[in-house]
Protein backbone atom coordinates (compact mmCIF):
# COMPACT_ATOMS: atom_id res chain seq x y z
CA UNK A 1 0.00 0.00 0.00
CA UNK A 2 1.60 3.30 -1.10
CA UNK A 3 1.78 6.48 0.97
CA UNK A 4 -0.96 8.23 -0.98
CA UNK A 5 -3.43 5.45 -0.30
CA UNK A 6 -2.50 5.40 3.40
CA UNK A 7 -3.19 9.16 3.68
CA UNK A 8 -6.56 8.75 1.97
CA UNK A 9 -7.47 5.91 4.32
CA UNK A 10 -6.54 7.95 7.43
CA UNK A 11 -8.57 10.92 6.19
CA UNK A 12 -11.52 8.63 5.43
CA UNK A 13 -11.50 7.12 8.95
CA UNK A 14 -11.20 10.57 10.55
CA UNK A 15 -14.20 11.92 8.66
CA UNK A 16 -16.34 8.91 9.65
CA UNK A 17 -15.37 9.25 13.32
CA UNK A 18 -16.22 12.95 13.32
CA UNK A 19 -19.55 12.37 11.60
CA UNK A 20 -20.71 9.65 13.97
CA UNK A 21 -19.39 11.51 17.01
CA UNK A 22 -21.75 14.33 16.09
CA UNK A 23 -24.67 11.91 15.73
CA UNK A 24 -23.99 10.20 19.06
CA UNK A 25 -23.91 13.38 21.14
CA UNK A 26 -26.67 13.50 23.74
CA UNK A 27 -29.26 16.05 22.65
CA UNK A 28 -30.45 18.94 24.80
CA UNK A 29 -33.98 17.92 23.89
CA UNK A 30 -34.83 14.51 22.45
CA UNK A 31 -34.63 10.79 23.06
CA UNK A 32 -31.67 8.71 24.20
CA UNK A 33 -32.81 5.12 23.78
CA UNK A 34 -32.39 2.81 26.78
CA UNK A 35 -33.54 -0.39 25.12
CA UNK A 36 -33.28 -3.37 27.46
CA UNK A 37 -33.09 -1.19 30.56
CA UNK A 38 -35.66 -1.46 33.34
CA UNK A 39 -37.48 1.61 34.57
CA UNK A 40 -37.49 2.14 38.38
CA UNK A 41 -40.72 0.42 39.43
CA UNK A 42 -40.58 1.69 43.01
CA UNK A 43 -41.36 5.28 41.93
CA UNK A 44 -44.66 6.59 43.29
CA UNK A 45 -47.30 8.69 41.55
CA UNK A 46 -50.82 9.97 42.11
CA UNK A 47 -53.28 8.48 39.65
CA UNK A 48 -56.43 10.00 38.15
CA UNK A 49 -58.43 8.50 41.04
CA UNK A 50 -56.27 10.45 43.54
CA UNK A 51 -54.60 7.29 44.87
CA UNK A 52 -50.85 7.03 45.49
CA UNK A 53 -49.48 4.11 43.49
CA UNK A 54 -46.10 2.72 42.46
CA UNK A 55 -45.27 1.61 38.95
CA UNK A 56 -44.75 -1.89 40.31
CA UNK A 57 -48.39 -1.95 41.41
CA UNK A 58 -49.81 -0.95 38.04
CA UNK A 59 -47.42 -2.37 35.44
CA UNK A 60 -48.54 -5.99 35.20
CA UNK A 61 -48.99 -6.37 31.43
CA UNK A 62 -47.46 -4.93 28.22
CA UNK A 63 -47.57 -1.18 28.69
CA UNK A 64 -47.32 1.89 26.48
CA UNK A 65 -45.72 4.84 28.25
CA UNK A 66 -46.30 8.39 27.07
CA UNK A 67 -44.89 11.58 28.56
CA UNK A 68 -46.83 14.83 28.25
CA UNK A 69 -47.80 17.89 30.23
CA UNK A 70 -51.42 18.91 30.42
CA UNK A 71 -51.17 22.58 29.41
CA UNK A 72 -48.91 21.89 26.43
CA UNK A 73 -49.72 24.22 23.50
CA UNK A 74 -47.99 22.03 20.92
CA UNK A 75 -47.18 18.32 20.65
CA UNK A 76 -48.87 16.72 23.64
CA UNK A 77 -52.51 16.75 22.56
CA UNK A 78 -51.66 15.60 18.99
CA UNK A 79 -49.53 12.83 20.51
CA UNK A 80 -52.38 11.62 22.72
CA UNK A 81 -54.79 11.85 19.79
CA UNK A 82 -52.41 9.83 17.62
CA UNK A 83 -52.03 7.29 20.43
CA UNK A 84 -55.80 7.11 20.88
CA UNK A 85 -56.34 6.71 17.14
CA UNK A 86 -54.00 3.72 16.88
CA UNK A 87 -55.60 2.21 20.00
CA UNK A 88 -58.98 2.30 18.22
CA UNK A 89 -57.49 0.62 15.14
CA UNK A 90 -55.73 -2.26 16.90
CA UNK A 91 -57.48 -5.55 17.57
CA UNK A 92 -55.77 -5.80 20.96
CA UNK A 93 -58.05 -5.07 23.91
CA UNK A 94 -57.12 -2.12 26.14
CA UNK A 95 -56.98 -3.14 29.79
CA UNK A 96 -56.77 -6.84 28.92
CA UNK A 97 -53.98 -7.32 26.39
CA UNK A 98 -52.16 -4.10 27.25
CA UNK A 99 -52.47 -0.81 29.08
CA UNK A 100 -51.43 2.79 28.52
CA UNK A 101 -49.82 4.99 31.16
CA UNK A 102 -49.54 8.72 30.54
CA UNK A 103 -47.18 10.55 32.89
CA UNK A 104 -47.04 14.33 33.22
CA UNK A 105 -43.48 15.68 33.29
CA UNK A 106 -44.69 19.01 34.76
CA UNK A 107 -44.70 18.89 38.56
CA UNK A 108 -47.32 21.67 38.55
CA UNK A 109 -49.89 19.36 36.98
CA UNK A 110 -52.46 18.11 39.47
CA UNK A 111 -54.52 14.92 39.79
CA UNK A 112 -57.56 17.05 38.92
CA UNK A 113 -55.98 17.95 35.57
CA UNK A 114 -55.04 14.30 35.05
CA UNK A 115 -58.65 13.26 35.63
CA UNK A 116 -59.89 15.92 33.22
CA UNK A 117 -57.47 14.76 30.50
CA UNK A 118 -58.33 11.13 31.08
CA UNK A 119 -62.05 11.79 30.79
CA UNK A 120 -61.53 13.69 27.55
CA UNK A 121 -59.35 11.10 25.81
CA UNK A 122 -60.84 7.86 27.12
CA UNK A 123 -64.33 8.99 26.12
CA UNK A 124 -63.10 9.24 22.52
CA UNK A 125 -60.59 6.41 22.26
CA UNK A 126 -60.81 3.81 25.05
CA UNK A 127 -63.73 1.84 23.55
CA UNK A 128 -65.36 1.47 26.96
CA UNK A 129 -62.16 0.35 28.69
CA UNK A 130 -61.19 3.59 30.41
CA UNK A 131 -59.46 1.81 33.33
CA UNK A 132 -56.83 0.61 30.86
CA UNK A 133 -55.55 4.16 30.27
CA UNK A 134 -53.98 5.59 33.42
CA UNK A 135 -52.93 9.23 33.90
CA UNK A 136 -50.29 10.01 36.54
CA UNK A 137 -48.79 13.08 38.21
CA UNK A 138 -45.92 13.37 40.67
CA UNK A 139 -43.21 15.60 42.13
CA UNK A 140 -40.18 17.01 40.28
CA UNK A 141 -37.69 14.50 41.75
CA UNK A 142 -39.74 11.51 40.61
CA UNK A 143 -40.30 13.12 37.21
CA UNK A 144 -36.56 13.45 36.74
CA UNK A 145 -35.97 9.81 37.72
CA UNK A 146 -38.58 8.35 35.38
CA UNK A 147 -37.77 10.57 32.37
CA UNK A 148 -34.03 10.00 32.89
CA UNK A 149 -34.59 6.24 33.02
CA UNK A 150 -36.67 6.43 29.82
CA UNK A 151 -34.15 8.67 28.01
CA UNK A 152 -36.83 11.34 27.54
CA UNK A 153 -35.07 14.71 27.62
CA UNK A 154 -37.05 17.94 28.02
CA UNK A 155 -36.14 21.57 28.58
CA UNK A 156 -38.15 24.06 30.62
CA UNK A 157 -38.80 27.43 28.95
CA UNK A 158 -40.71 29.62 31.36
CA UNK A 159 -43.86 27.70 32.31
CA UNK A 160 -43.69 25.60 29.16
CA UNK A 161 -41.37 22.87 27.92
CA UNK A 162 -39.70 21.89 24.69
CA UNK A 163 -39.76 18.13 24.39
CA UNK A 164 -39.67 15.21 21.95
CA UNK A 165 -42.67 13.24 20.74
CA UNK A 166 -42.53 9.49 21.24
CA UNK A 167 -44.11 6.58 23.07
CA UNK A 168 -42.36 3.64 24.75
CA UNK A 169 -43.33 -0.01 24.95
CA UNK A 170 -42.52 -1.58 28.32
CA UNK A 171 -42.66 -5.24 29.35
CA UNK A 172 -44.65 -6.48 32.39
CA UNK A 173 -41.37 -6.43 34.32
CA UNK A 174 -40.62 -2.81 33.37
CA UNK A 175 -38.09 -3.43 30.59
CA UNK A 176 -38.05 -0.85 27.77
CA UNK A 177 -38.48 -2.82 24.55
CA UNK A 178 -39.38 -0.30 21.85
CA UNK A 179 -39.56 3.42 21.04
CA UNK A 180 -42.09 4.71 18.51
CA UNK A 181 -41.54 8.25 17.32
CA UNK A 182 -43.85 11.00 16.13
CA UNK A 183 -47.51 11.83 16.78
CA UNK A 184 -49.09 9.18 14.54
CA UNK A 185 -48.43 5.45 14.68
CA UNK A 186 -49.06 2.52 12.36
CA UNK A 187 -51.30 -0.22 13.83
CA UNK A 188 -48.81 -2.94 12.82
CA UNK A 189 -45.94 -1.13 14.57
CA UNK A 190 -48.08 -0.56 17.65
CA UNK A 191 -49.19 -4.20 17.83
CA UNK A 192 -45.70 -5.58 17.22
CA UNK A 193 -44.30 -3.29 19.92
CA UNK A 194 -46.80 -4.71 22.42
CA UNK A 195 -46.13 -8.32 21.35
CA UNK A 196 -42.39 -7.75 21.80
CA UNK A 197 -43.02 -6.09 25.16
CA UNK A 198 -45.02 -9.09 26.31
CA UNK A 199 -42.07 -11.34 25.40
CA UNK A 200 -39.51 -8.94 26.90
CA UNK A 201 -37.70 -8.60 23.56
CA UNK A 202 -36.11 -5.19 22.92
CA UNK A 203 -36.24 -4.15 19.25
CA UNK A 204 -34.79 -1.03 17.60
CA UNK A 205 -37.01 0.88 15.20
CA UNK A 206 -36.18 2.13 11.70
CA UNK A 207 -37.48 5.53 12.78
CA UNK A 208 -34.37 5.96 14.89
CA UNK A 209 -32.22 5.62 11.76
CA UNK A 210 -34.38 8.11 9.89
CA UNK A 211 -34.04 10.63 12.72
CA UNK A 212 -30.27 10.76 12.15
CA UNK A 213 -31.11 13.25 9.39
CA UNK A 214 -33.39 15.28 11.64
CA UNK A 215 -32.93 17.51 14.66
CA UNK A 216 -35.53 18.68 17.12
CA UNK A 217 -36.68 22.27 16.53
CA UNK A 218 -37.55 23.72 19.98
CA UNK A 219 -39.34 26.78 18.57
CA UNK A 220 -41.56 24.84 16.19
CA UNK A 221 -41.74 21.84 18.57
CA UNK A 222 -41.13 19.42 15.70
CA UNK A 223 -38.35 17.48 13.99
CA UNK A 224 -36.71 19.45 11.18
CA UNK A 225 -34.28 18.43 8.46
CA UNK A 226 -30.69 18.83 9.67
CA UNK A 227 -28.63 20.12 6.74
CA UNK A 228 -25.29 19.69 8.54
CA UNK A 229 -25.92 16.01 9.29
CA UNK A 230 -27.02 15.35 5.72
CA UNK A 231 -23.95 17.16 4.37
CA UNK A 232 -21.72 15.06 6.62
CA UNK A 233 -23.36 11.83 5.46
CA UNK A 234 -22.98 12.87 1.81
CA UNK A 235 -19.31 13.71 2.31
CA UNK A 236 -18.70 10.29 3.84
CA UNK A 237 -20.59 8.66 0.95
CA UNK A 238 -18.53 10.41 -1.73
CA UNK A 239 -15.28 9.62 0.08
CA UNK A 240 -16.24 5.93 0.10
CA UNK A 241 -17.02 6.10 -3.63
CA UNK A 242 -13.70 7.86 -4.33
CA UNK A 243 -11.69 5.30 -2.36
CA UNK A 244 -13.46 2.38 -4.02
CA UNK A 245 -12.85 3.83 -7.48
CA UNK A 246 -9.18 4.41 -6.62
CA UNK A 247 -8.78 0.83 -5.41
CA UNK A 248 -10.70 -0.85 -8.22
CA UNK A 249 -9.51 1.27 -11.16
CA UNK A 250 -6.64 -0.56 -12.93
CA UNK A 251 -3.35 1.28 -13.07
CA UNK A 252 -2.26 2.53 -16.45
CA UNK A 253 0.91 0.98 -17.82
CA UNK A 254 3.31 2.80 -20.05
CA UNK A 255 4.21 0.02 -22.52
CA UNK A 256 4.17 2.12 -25.69
CA UNK A 257 7.54 3.75 -25.32
CA UNK A 258 9.08 1.66 -28.05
Amino acid sequence: MNKKLILIFIFFVSVIECSFAQVDQSPQVGIVEHLGSTIPLDLKFINDKFDTVSLKQIINKPTILSFVYFDCPGLCSPLLEGLGDVMKKTDLVLGKDYQVITISFNYRDTPEKAKEKKTRFTARYAKGNSDGWIFLTTDSTTIYKITHAAGFITKAVGLDFVHPSAILAVSPTGMITRYLYGITFQPIDFKMALIEANKGQPRPTIQKVLLLCYSYDPQGQRYALDVLKIAGILIVFFIIVFVLIYLIKPKKTNNNKN
